[in-house]
């Protein structure tokens, strides 16, 4: 049998943009918490306090997760404490299983009981087990949920689905809000927060005394109430960068320092999905100091033309302030040489034959004319996806 023939060029090209395009267009099984539970104003309180405690967006962000949604008159149990945004956002993300439970799998548990991760443990705010949930496939059909904090007391139990995506989000209705020491536990102010001595204390002791010798600490905490995201570099990282550090004027130093800061909370997967380029607080008018945030498979990584940081882990994440640490120390372009690689190419030298390279490439389009080349039906295939995509 002989072989297929090869497509043709321009077919090719028409092939190869609508794979674009279809990478291009949203997921088909995006998810958005807030408009599955505006459909069910009896979960409207519960709705309200995960955009205020800012899980809402992280939710949203998540490819496998299930919310345990409690009524209007359930949150009233817990409104009643009176607790802080903080620790409130604490109690909510217990209710965010990092795993998919719909209905179905709810009665297919293993052994009849389960351990599963919450966002609460995933934060690092939950010590120990605290951050676990435990479900229990009960007799007579019902499911208990508890937190393992709670001595495992199932307090709750499933009422109903809500809204299932399969693999992507459940949102499942339980009776109570799950109550656990942990989660409920008073947390600091803003202003409250020593963020020097947090910092000493995660391994970041060194970046820490530069924050206090160079002034810059009053500008950190200015910030906290708004919400404050800082990279702190390690202290190996910290070390090696010093004798760079003593060469900058005292101005340079708290510019150096304020380059490390956001003022605005951003949590992983905040960044995560915000790519591009961030101010920070040494941003100043035409003194740019900002950076870029670009993922890199599951890292997140900091460019700044000189050097490419990349996130290690989490600090401390208590809004308004998370802090992360970094492997390498952020360093401006404003007062250090960029990178060879990034320096911009030279331009290119122009054609004595003026648009002959052009020409030659459009030439290759079936007869050449101007509507034939690959190039130009990848364009316009390209141009209409675009403009649905950002409809």
């Amino acid at each position: 049998m002989r072989p297929a023939p090869p497509l043709p060029t321009a077919a090719a090209a028409l092939a190869l943009a609508l794979l674009l395009c279809l990478s291009l267009s949203p997921a088909a099984d995006a998810h958005n918490i807030t408009r599955i539970l505006a459909k069910h104003p009896e979960f409207s309180t519960f709705n309200h306090y995960l955009t205020i405690t800012h899980l809402a967006a992280e939710i949203n962000r998540r490819l496998t997760i299930t919310v345990l949604a409690v009524d209007n008159a359930a949150m009233n149990a817990i409104l009643d404490k009176h607790l802080s945004v903080g620790t409130l956002k604490n109690v909510l993300s217990l209710h965010v299983l990092v795993d998919y439970f719909g209905t179905k799998k709810l009665h297919q548990i293993s052994n009849g009981t389960t351990l599963t991760s919450t966002m609460f443990q995933a934060t690092g705010a939950a010590a120990g087990t605290a951050g676990y949930v435990n479900i229990t496939d009960l007799k007579g059909g019902k499911v208990g949920f508890g937190a393992e904090d709670n001595g495992s007391d199932l307090n709750a139990v499933f009422v109903k689905s809500v809204d299932e995506i399969p693999y992507n989000i459940s949102v499942l209705h339980i009776s109570q809000v799950l109550t656990s020491p942990e989660a409920e536990a008073p947390t600091p102010s803003p202003s409250n927060l020593n963020i020097t001595a947090i910092l000493s204390k995660q391994g970041c002791k060194s970046f820490a005394d530069l924050i206090s010798a160079s002034g810059a600490l009053k500008t950190f905490d200015d910030n906290l109430e708004g919400g404050l995201t800082i990279f702190c570099a390690s202290d190996a990282a910290v070390s090696a960068f010093m004798p760079k550090y003593k060469n900058l004027t005292n101005a340079q130093k708290v510019s150096f320092v304020l380059y490390h800061g956001v003022p605005v909370y951003q949590s992983l997967q905040m960044l995560k999905s915000n790519n591009g380029v961030m101010n920070t607080l040494a941003t100043d008018g035409a003194s740019k100091y900002d950076f870029t945030i670009q993922n890199d498979g599951e890292d997140v990584k900091l460019k700044t033309k000189v050097v490419t940081a990349t996130i290690t882990g989490t600090v401390i994440d208590q809004d308004p302030l998370i802090v992360y640490k970094i492997d390498k120390v952020l360093q401006p372009r404003e007062l250090f040489k960029a990178a060879a690689g990034d320096a911009p190419a030279p331009p290119a030298a122009d054609s004595p034959e003026g648009d002959s390279a052009d020409q030659t490439a459009d030439s290759n389009g079936v007869g050449g004319g101007v509507l034939s080349g690959p190039r130009v039906v990848v364009g316009v295939v390209l141009s209409l996806c675009l403009s649905v995509v950002f409809l």
